[in-house]
C-alpha cells in the first residue's frame, strides 16, 4: 500500500535538510525546562543523577528510532498527528492531536513559571505572588499582541533568541569543570529503581520537544535519509549536553544543588562571582522568553484546527481581517497559559506535560510498527536498521517503566482530559459528516 498526498501537501516546498531539522530539534527541545531540572534531579538522586539521564537516554533513543521509521513513510504536515491518523484512523489521530495540544500548553505553562522564578532574582517586584502574576499577565498579553500582529514577526522574534539559549551553557561547561570538587560527585549510596523512574518522568521534559521538530515533515527533502540522520544528530548533543551540565552543577554546588531554584546560574556563580551569576540568568531569561514565544506561535494552531474540523466553535478559527492570523485562537491560549502557569508549579505542571508525551510517544512507536505493516511509503525507502521489528516493543517497554513513577491522581487527570477530549469527538461526529474533509 502506498501513500499520495493530497494536493495540497505536494504543494509545499521541500527544502529542510539535516541541519536544518536538526538545528529545529536542539531549539525546540532545548527550552527552559535545563535551566530548572539539575536541581530537581539532585534533589532525588544526588550525585547519582546522571543515572536517570542515561535511563532518559536509553528510552528516547528507542522512541527516536521509531519516529524515524515513521517520519521517513509519512511526508504529511503534522508529525505524530499524521502517524496516527494514517496507522489507525481518524479518532485515534485526533487523541494524538489532542495529546500533542496539551503536551504543548502544560510544557509552557512550566517553562513560564520558572522564566517568572528567574526573572524575580533579577527584578525583586516579580518575586511576590501579585508581582509573579502580574508579569505573566503581561508577558503573554505582549506575546499574543505580536502573534496576533503577523506570523512573520512572531517567527523572526522566535529567532533572535536562539542563540542565546546555547552560548551561556557552553560557557559554563568550558569553564566549570577546573572548579569542581570531586568529593561532590561521590555516590553517598545506590538509589532505588522507584526513584530513578520517578525522577526519569520528570526529566523526559527536558527531552521531548522532537515531536514538535517533526511536524514540518510535508517540507524535508528525502526524508527518508534526512529524518532519521537530523534526529540522531540533535538527540546525541542533546544528551551529551545534559549530562555535562549535572555533573558541573553537582561538582560546583554539591549539596546546595538540589535547593537552589536557579541552579546553572548558581554554578556560574561559583565560577565567575556575581557577574556570571547574572549572565547565566539573563541567558536563562532570554532563552525561556525564546521559548514561550515559539510556542505561542505555534500551539494556537492546534485550537485553530480543532474549531477549523468541527471540535470546537467556528469562531475559534476566526481569521483577523487585518492581520491574517488565527487572533481568537491565539487569545485564548494565551489566557490558559497563563492561567495555569499563575496557578500551578513546575514540576506538576511537567510531570503532567510528561505524562502526555509519554503516552503520546507509545502510540506512536505503535503507529510505526503498524505503518510498517502496512508498508507505507514516502518519497524514498524507508528507513530501517537490523532488528527494527522489536525496537518498538522495546520502546514501549521503556515507556511503561518511566511511567510507573506517575502517581496515582496524575493519572486520574490526564484520563480525565482523555474522556473529554473523546466525549468532543462523538458530540462534534454529526456536524463534522456533513462537511467535506480538507
Amino acid at each position: 500500500m502506498s501513500e499520495s498526498p493530497p494536493v495540497s501537501e505536494s504543494s509545499l516546498l521541500r527544502a529542510i535538510g539535516v541541519l536544518g531539522l536538526a538545528a529545529g530539534i536542539v531549539n525546540v527541545t532545548v527550552g527552559g525546562g535545563i535551566f530548572r531540572l539539575p536541581a530537581d534531579v539532585a534533589g532525588s538522586l544526588g550525585p547519582a543523577a546522571p543515572l536517570a539521564y542515561l535511563a532518559c537516554a536509553i528510552a528516547m533513543g528507542l522512541v527516536v528510532l521509531c519516529f524515524a521509521e515513521a517520519g521517513s513513510r509519512v511526508s504529511l504536515t503534522g508529525g505524530p498527528y499524521a502517524y496516527m491518523e494514517i496507522a489507525f484512523g481518524r479518532f485515534p489521530g485526533f487523541l494524538g492531536g489532542f495529546l500533542l495540544w496539551i503536551l504543548g500548553t502544560l510544557a509552557v505553562a512550566a517553562v513560564a513559571v520558572v522564566f517568572a522564578t528567574n526573572a524575580g532574582h533579577l527584578v525583586p517586584a516579580i518575586r511576590t505572588k501579585g508581582g509573579t502574576a502580574a508579569f505573566l499577565v503581561l508577558v503573554f498579553a505582549s506575546l499574543a499582541a505580536v502573534n496576533i500582529a503577523g506570523v512573520k514577526r512572531g517567527s523572526t522574534l522566535n529567532s533572535v533568541f536562539t542563540v542565546a539559549k546555547i552560548v551561556p551553557l557552553l560557557l559554563l561547561l568550558a569553564c566549570g569543570p577546573f572548579f569542581i570538587r570531586p568529593e561532590y560527585l561521590a555516590w553517598a549510596q545506590q538509589p532505588s529503581a522507584g526513584a530513578v523512574s520517578r525522577t526519569s518522568v520528570l526529566l523526559i521534559f527536558a527531552f521531548s520537544g522532537i515531536e514538535s521538530a517533526l511536524t514540518p515533515s510535508g517540507e524535508v527533502k528525502n526524508v527518508a535519509k534526512t529524518v532519521p540522520r537530523a534526529v540522531f544528530v540533535a538527540m546525541g548533543g542533546i544528551t551529551l549536553l545534559y549530562i555535562s551540565l549535572q555533573l558541573v552543577s553537582q561538582g560546583l554546588l554539591g549539596p546546595d544543588l538540589a535547593t537552589s531554584p536557579t541552579p546553572l546560574a548558581d554554578a556560574a556563580g561559583r565560577v565567575f562571582g556575581p557577574a556570571g551569576r547574572t549572565l547565566l540568568l539573563v541567558g536563562a531569561i532570554v532563552s525561556m522568553f525564546g521559548y514561550v514565544s515559539g510556542m505561542t506561535l505555534a500551539v494556537p494552531r492546534a485550537l485553530f484546527a480543532f474549531a477549523r474540523d468541527g471540535f470546537l466553535p467556528r469562531s475559534v478559527a476566526s481569521v483577523h481581517p487585518r492581520f491574517r492570523t488565527p487572533h481568537v485562537a491565539i487569545a485564548l491560549q494565551s489566557a490558559l497559559v497563563c492561567a495555569l502557569a499563575i496557578t500551578g508549579t513546575f514540576e506538576r505542571l511537567a510531570i503532567l506535560a510528561n505524562l502526555a508525551t509519554l503516552i503520546l510517544y507509545g502510540a506512536c512507536c505503535l503507529a510505526a510498527l503498524r505503518l510498517r505493516r502496512l508498508d507505507v511509503r514516502a518519497d524514498g525507502q524507508p528507513f530501517r536498521l537490523p532488528g527494527m521489528s522489536v525496537i518498538p516493543f522495546l520502546a514501549c517497554l521503556a515507556i511503561l517503566w518511566l511511567l510507573t513513577g506517575v502517581r496515582r491522581d496524575e493519572w486520574a487527570a490526564i484520563a480525565l482530559a482523555l474522556a473529554a477530549a473523546s466525549a468532543l469527538f462523538v458530540l462534534t461526529s454529526k456536524d463534522r459528516a456533513a462537511r467535506p474533509r480538507t
